[in-house]
């Protein structure tokens, strides 16, 4: 008998009248969101405008979705292009499988065609949104709460998650590891990381975004392991534990050779903010009060007999 455990909810999806609300797109949504405003945040500390994070994300975010379901549909092929099948299913995002790999290859191409349109460097960017994707992931993974999918083995731990059978999908009813839970805590982890080494050592031209993608990978390569849901193996492990091993090392190798190449944190990274700051000085220099404090002062009269000698 199980003491204690995590209960799933009993659906994902709450109708609002006509309109469907569901908890997975919901969680990716707020994900979202949390990006955007802690992105904006270091942006600008790091010299940049506000709104310029959210104004890249409006290509970032499209991409990064069609690139996690491209990622999953291609990988996991079976349900929509196998014997039976059903290839509109590939469309139905709202039910899960948006593979995180995918998501960040997309998702970094239409953060660089929005750089490159406001001028402004893709690693600087990636580095300023770095621990908030981190924490976009954190809550995107309690989608897979809602959805009652990407657990791990059997176990009878106080924390374990209750999962409900459902035979029409072969789902067999238990108490499972939570590795949605696992994932979850382990990104809110890389995201203190990162901020924690940006500001200690002043991550530049990309290396925060390194750093996160590599912590990132060390966590996924072991809570894949864990997963039993169905997944192709090479030489004994699950693809998406190898795609982590090998992008684990290109982010660490990234991270040393910029470190010689480009060492420190770029000087600028928006020209329109240095810009507009030089154009507020300038107008501050040529307003009334401007001008009046670069006017010389009138040398003040002196008081009365402070000339004379004491008697």
């Amino acid at each position: 008998m199980d003491l204690a455990f995590i209960p799933s909810p009993s659906t994902g999806v709450v109708h609002l009248g006509p309109i469907p609300l569901r908890g997975y797109a919901f969680c990716i949504i707020i994900g979202v969101f949390i990006a955007v405003w802690l992105g904006n945040r270091r942006w600008i500390q790091r010299g940049g405008q506000s709104g310029t994070v959210a104004d890249i994300a409006v290509w970032a975010v499209p991409f990064g979705l069609v690139g996690g379901r491209l990622y999953h549909v291609v990988t996991t092929y079976e349900p929509y292009f196998g014997e039976g099948g059903d290839p509109i299913k590939a469309f139905y995002v709202w039910e899960g499988g948006l593979g995180i790999w995918g998501a960040i290859a997309l998702g970094a191409l239409g953060a660089w065609i929005g750089c490159r349109r406001r001028g402004i460097p893709l690693p600087a960017y990636a580095d300023a949104v770095a621990p908030g994707i981190a924490l976009a992931q954190a809550m995107g993974r309690w989608g897979n709460w809602f959805n009652q999918e990407l657990y791990g083995r059997k176990t009878d731990v106080p924390w374990a998650l209750q999962i409900t059978s459902d035979p029409a999908i072969g789902r067999v009813g238990g108490t499972y590891h939570p590795t949605f839970l696992y994932e979850s805590l382990w990104c809110i982890g890389v995201a203190i990381l990162v901020i924690w080494a940006d500001r200690r050592f002043k991550l530049g031209h990309g290396r925060a975004f390194a750093l996160y993608v590599a912590s990132y990978c060390a966590g996924r390569a072991w809570i894949e392991y864990m997963r039993v849901d169905e997944a192709h193996h090479i030489l004994g492990l699950r693809l998406n534990v190898w795609t982590a091993l090998i992008v684990l090392v290109l982010a660490v190798v990234y991270m040393v050779v910029s470190a010689k190449r480009s060492p420190g944190r770029e000087a600028v990274v928006e020209p329109a903010a240095v810009e507009q700051e030089t154009a507020d000085a300038e107008d501050a220099e040529d307003s009334p009060a401007g001008k009046a404090a670069d006017e010389p002062q009138a040398p003040e009269d002196k008081p009365a007999g402070t000339g004379k000698k004491k008697s």
